[in-house]
């Protein structure tokens, strides 16, 4: 059982270690993680008495 656990914890590290990896060298592979900006407008009505 416990060499079950250390294989997930390893397993788990590496997943960490590989998604850290993406996030930094993904820009140069062509990944594009920017947000697309627009802004949005919607009028409010407002019930104040």
């Amino acid at each position: 059982m416990v060499r079950l656990i250390k294989y997930l914890v390893i397993v788990g590290v590496l997943a960490v270690l590989g998604l850290v990896a993406y996030a930094y060298i993904g820009p140069w592979f062509g990944a594009d993680f920017s947000v697309p900006v627009q802004e949005i407008r919607k009028p409010v009505l407002l019930d104040a008495e």
